[in-house]
Order: C-alpha cells, then sequence, then structure tokens
C-alpha cells in the first residue's frame, strides 16, 4: 500500500510537475530578464539622442534629414520668391507703363513710373555700373558659400531676400541696353520727394536690415547666440 501511495503521489511532488517544462517562477524570472534586456536598449539610444542634442551637433532629425539642408531650402525658396517677383514686376512695366504717363498710386505720394537706372540702387552712382555689376555677382557667391554653414531661419529669410535681389537686378545688367555687364536697371516705384527704385532695390533693402537686427541681438548664421 506505501509503494502504491508512493507511486500515485509522486506527479503532485514539485520536482515531478516541473519535469519536462519550465517552472513558472523560472518563467516570470525569465520574461523580466528578456524585459529588462528589451528595453535597455532604447534606453540608451535616447540618452545618446538627448546627449546629442545638448551638445548642439547636426545629427539628422526624425524625417532623416539634417537641420540645415531645411534652412537651405528656405533661402533658396525666398530668393526665387523675390527674384520672381521684381522679374515679372519689371516686364509688366516695360510693357505697359514705359513710355507712357506715370500711375497715380497715392496722388503725388506715390507713383509708377518707369525709368531705366545705370547706377546702384536708388539711382547712386550711375558712372560705376561694371562695378555694381561686379559687386552683385560677389554678394550672389559670398551668399551661396554661407548658405552651407547656414542653420538659422531668421538668416534664412535676410539672406534670400539679398539674393533675390541681387540676382533681379544682375538679370537687368547682363541682358538690358546698353550691353552686357552695361544694361540699365528698371526703376518704377516713384515714392515723392525719393529716389526711384524696385522690388529687387527694397529686397535687398529689407534683407540688410534684417541682417543688422540679427547681429545686435547676436545671432549667428550657425544658429548660436554670444553676447558681447
Amino acid at each position: 500500500m506505501a509503494e502504491a501511495e508512493r507511486i500515485i503521489g509522486t506527479p503532485d511532488t514539485p520536482d515531478a510537475a516541473g519535469n519536462g517544462r519550465e517552472r513558472p517562477g523560472e518563467d516570470a524570472a525569465s520574461g523580466e530578464r528578456a524585459d529588462s534586456e528589451g528595453t535597455r536598449a532604447p534606453a540608451g539610444g535616447s540618452g545618446d539622442a538627448a546627449a546629442a542634442g545638448a551638445s548642439g551637433t547636426d545629427e539628422p532629425t526624425a524625417a532623416g534629414r539634417p537641420r540645415g539642408k531645411r534652412r537651405i531650402a528656405v533661402l533658396f525658396a525666398v530668393a526665387m520668391v523675390a527674384y520672381a517677383l521684381d522679374l515679372i514686376s519689371k516686364m509688366l512695366v516695360v510693357a505697359k507703363l514705359e513710355h507712357h504717363p506715370p500711375i497715380e498710386i497715392i496722388g503725388d505720394w506715390l507713383k509708377f513710373e518707369a525709368i531705366r537706372n545705370a547706377g546702384a540702387a536708388f539711382g547712386f552712382g550711375e558712372a560705376f555700373t561694371v562695378i555694381f555689376t561686379m559687386i552683385a555677382a560677389a554678394v550672389i557667391v559670398v551668399i551661396a558659400r554661407l548658405a552651407r554653414k547656414l542653420y538659422s531661419l531668421p538668416w534664412a529669410i535676410a539672406l534670400g531676400l539679398l539674393l533675390g535681389g541681387a540676382l533681379g537686378n544682375l538679370t537687368d545688367r547682363i541682358f538690358r541696353a546698353p550691353g552686357v555687364f552695361e544694361g540699365a536697371v528698371v526703376d518704377f516705384i516713384a515714392p515723392k520727394h525719393f529716389a526711384v527704385f524696385n522690388l529687387a532695390d527694397s529686397a535687398i533693402v529689407c534683407g540688410g536690415i534684417l541682417i543688422v537686427l540679427l547681429s545686435f541681438k547676436g545671432l549667428d548664421p550657425d544658429g548660436t547666440v554670444h553676447k558681447d
């Protein structure tokens, strides 16, 4: 009888019940170990990302593109909009306004009047057309080189305005009469008691003012802020 009870009671013992399959305690322990090992790598990854962000390095964003490329896109988008507006406005002025009486916009205070300007912005320096052409070309080259280190959105807008305005007036100097690099720029915005100018001049002035303000605030094109 004792031998029969021993044989019948054997499956109820912990050793026999655990034979051939994992114990519940071992299941939980192995699950906890797997969970701790599985979560360990993401935690380290987020720490690395936080450290990279704190150091200010140029790490790819969630979209997989470096931050600087987005700023360059803004620069060229602003430049193309400024250039297109200037080019279209000059084409309309030449076609509809040149050799016609001025159009009064706000009485005598603001008129549209087609004028060919061989000088710099606002009609200054008509004897130095070639020099101004070379300066405009140099400005475009400098902005293009600076764009590689551009991380600031305000600087991207400012440089885009400068680039668009310089391209607008440079196009006139290359393709308009009296000749290549000596062409006269088309001006048409004529405020009272002020020089006649165009949209390219306006873009250059607005970009220059914005650059001065950013410099006073201590913001550099690479996105860093310094205090003198």
